[in-house]
């Protein structure tokens, strides 16, 4: 029979709504250790028409400051250590992990209860996914599966991620996946990581993840693969996407793919041995970032009213440069000029 529990979320909503400071998950842990050392790295500048961040008119994922602030770049950026962390007595329940006074979600909850029954099972483990990583599909690809390596270096690995359909379950056999999925779940002893920091550690990873990906795959070189959004995801409507496309292949030679009509391995054979991958900001390019060569360009085209940067954390991981077009109008439609895009690719070339 199950038992409620009803200490740890109660306690927690109290903490929150008499705004008293509550402990990170992290602050419980009964040993934690250094796996990738701090160090400062040279963080190079997004390329960038003069005059394309004054276009921009909202952000996403990061104040607009923020944002602008990333295109300069930094010649010598502080990066923080990758660290492990051990932990006792940890209940997983409806996406969030509760331990003493302090939670973790990795999911939006399901149910709303104050109380939680405390899981019949109970297991140790290394948990790799992340919210982020739960959300979109990069994050899952770019970030997650780092953190894999990780979780069966220092333990067994575990998800409450259900299998997924799509590209996923390729990805993970390519990548020599294979993690217990849990649901409700009580952790006699935990371990988790503080993984989000590009450190030579992390970058090392990337280049593994590459080789990993790209092993027995006959790659094909071309100047560059345009990878089509469309009308998928949420809205960034490049209006003239058929055209940039179009002029990509016919003057540039690129190869213009949608990557949901495509295989993983397709797409390995496709990105793997080209030096610009581009398309409309989105997850799409994942699967681009995921092999091309360190050296590579990844070229975004961008709503001015949904800018981001975020990507260039991941190409900055994987050693690749990051391209930045912001276009005219919304994300509703917007339109990137023809000669802009030519423009640009002189700056990349």
């Amino acid at each position: 029979m199950l038992r409620l529990d009803p200490i740890r979320p109660i306690a927690n909503r109290f903490c929150r709504l008499v705004g008293l400071p509550r402990p990170e998950l992290t602050d419980l842990a009964i040993e934690r250790w250094e796996i990738s050392p701090a160090e400062t790295r040279e963080v190079p500048p997004v390329i960038a028409l003069p005059g394309q961040a004054e276009r921009i008119t909202r952000t996403e994922f990061a104040p607009i400051e923020a944002v602008l602030q990333s295109l300069a770049g930094d010649p010598a950026e502080f990066i923080p250590a990758t660290m492990g962390y051990r932990l006792r007595d940890v209940d997983f329940v409806d996406g969030a992990l509760y331990a003493g006074g302090a939670e973790l979600h990795l999911r939006r909850r399901q149910r709303s209860h104050l109380t939680h029954h405390h899981p019949r099972d109970s297991i140790s483990g290394a948990l790799y996914e992340s919210w982020v990583g739960n959300r979109w599909f990069g994050n899952w690809l770019l970030d997650d599966c780092l953190s894999y390596r990780l979780a069966e270096e220092y333990g067994q690995p575990v998800t409450s991620t259900p299998p997924r359909g799509g590209h996923v379950p390729r990805y993970e056999e390519l990548l020599s996946m294979n993690p217990q999925r849990i649901g409700d779940v009580h952790f006699d002893e935990l371990i988790l990581f503080d993984d989000h920091h590009n450190n030579s550690g992390r970058l090392a990873r990337a280049q593994d993840m590459r080789q990993r990906l790209i092993a027995g795959h006959e790659l094909t070189p071309c100047p560059g693969v345009f990878l089509y959004r469309g009308r998928s995801g949420d809205a960034r409507i490049l209006e003239n996407e058929d055209e940039i496309a179009e002029k990509l292949e016919s003057q540039y030679g690129f190869r213009i793919i949608f990557a949901e009509d495509h295989s993983v391995d397709e797409l390995i054979c496709a990105c793997g041995d080209t030096m610009i991958i581009a398309g409309v900001e989105g997850s799409q390019l994942n699967h681009g970032m995921a092999v091309m060569p360190p050296g590579g360009t990844l070229l975004t085209m961008q709503p001015a009213d949904r800018a981001t940067t975020a990507m260039k954390l991941l190409t900055d991981r994987w050693q690749q440069r990051f391209a930045l077009m912001v276009g005219h109008g919304t994300a509703e439609g917007f339109r990137i000029e023809w000669s802009e895009v030519q423009a640009t690719l002189d700056l990349i070339l």
